[in-house]
C-alpha cells in the first residue's frame, strides 16, 4: 500500500539532490509496450513459438544458438531489433529529462535494457551505461577481431509464426561469419565489452564529482539482480520502483509498488 508520504519523499529525495543516477530494468519498458519477459510463461506469451517449441530464454538468447540454429536466434532478435526501433519511448523518460535539467550535476543511466530507449528519449550517450550492451550494435559471432559494427542498415524480415528469419542473415563484413548483437547473452564468453567498459569508466568519474545523488531505479527485479545490485552499492538514497519487488533490502530511500510510469507522474505532480 503506498502512502502520500511515501511520494512526500521520493519528492524530498529529488529535490535534495545535485545529481540523478537513474537505474532501469526491463521494468521500464513495459509501459511503452516492451514485454519484460516475466518468468517462463510470460516469456512463452511474448513468444509463442518459442513456446510451443518448449525453448527457454537461457536457451535461444545464446550464443549456441546461433551455432545451431541461426535463423531461429536470428528471429528472436530480428523480432526485438524491429520492435525497439519502432517504439516510442513513453512518458516517463520525458519527466526523468526535466528533473535532470534541474540539477547542477544532471543525470547518469545505468541500464540493463538493450533497447536503446533513453538514447531515443534524449538522453546524452555518453551519460549512459548499458550492462548488458545494446542491440544497436553488432559484432561478429566467432568473433574475427575486436571490431564493432552499427545495426543500421541491417534490416531483418522475420516470420513471427515460427520466429525465424526469412531474410537473408546478417554477415561480418570483415570475414563472411554471421553477425549477432552486441548483447551479453547466457553463457557468452564471446562477448566484445569494451563499449560497456569505456561507459562504466565514465560514470565512475562523475560519481567521484557528485556528492549528493538520488538514485531512481524502476523496473529492476531479482531475477537477473545486476541493476538492483548496483543501485544498492552506490551507497545513496534510493528510489525503488517496482511493483512485485519494491523492498529497499536494507537500502535508505523510499520504494513505491507501481509501475515505472505511473510512480514517475505521481511524484512529478508533487514536484511541480
Amino acid at each position: 500500500m503506498t502512502s502520500k508520504e511515501d511520494f512526500e519523499r521520493c519528492a524530498e529525495l529529488i529535490e535534495q539532490a545535485e545529481g540523478l543516477l537513474i537505474t532501469a530494468g526491463a521494468g521500464m519498458g513495459v509501459d511503452a509496450g516492451l514485454p519484460d519477459f516475466h518468468g517462463l510463461e510470460g516469456f512463452w506469451r511474448a513468444y509463442p513459438a518459442l513456446g510451443k517449441a518448449r525453448i527457454r530464454l537461457d536457451e535461444i538468447a545464446s550464443p549456441d544458438a546461433f551455432n545451431t540454429d541461426p535463423e531461429l536466434a536470428w528471429g528472436f532478435y530480428g523480432h526485438r531489433l524491429n520492435l525497439y526501433r519502432n517504439t516510442p519511448p513513453h512518458d516517463g523518460y520525458r519527466i526523468l529529462r526535466e528533473w535532470a535539467g534541474w540539477m547542477p550535476q544532471g543525470a547518469f543511466v545505468f541500464t540493463s535494457n538493450v533497447d536503446g530507449l533513453f538514447q531515443k528519449a534524449g538522453f546524452d550517450a555518453e551519460r549512459i551505461v548499458e550492462c548488458h550492451g545494446t542491440i544497436h550494435r553488432m559484432q561478429c559471432l566467432t568473433p574475427c577481431s575486436s571490431k564493432l559494427h552499427p545495426a543500421e542498415g541491417i534490416e531483418v524480415t522475420v516470420d513471427e509464426a515460427s520466429c525465424r528469419v526469412v531474410s537473408p542473415l546478417p554477415r561480418c563484413p570483415d570475414c563472411g561469419g554471421l553477425l549477432r548483437p552486441n548483447i551479453m547473452m547466457f553463457g557468452d564468453w564471446g562477448w566484445l565489452p569494451q563499449v560497456t567498459q569505456a561507459q562504466q569508466q565514465r560514470l565512475e568519474k562523475w560519481l567521484d564529482q557528485t556528492k549528493r545523488i538520488v538514485v531512481v531505479e524502476m523496473g529492476a527485479g531479482r531475477h537477473i539482480p545486476t541493476v538492483r545490485h548496483f543501485s544498492q552499492g552506490v551507497g545513496m538514497p534510493l528510489i525503488r520502483i517496482n511493483p512485485s519487488d519494491p523492498e529497499l533490502d536494507g537500502a535508505c530511500g523510499a520504494s513505491l509498488p507501481l509501475g515505472a510510469l505511473d510512480a514517475l507522474h505521481a511524484i512529478a505532480a508533487l514536484l511541480e
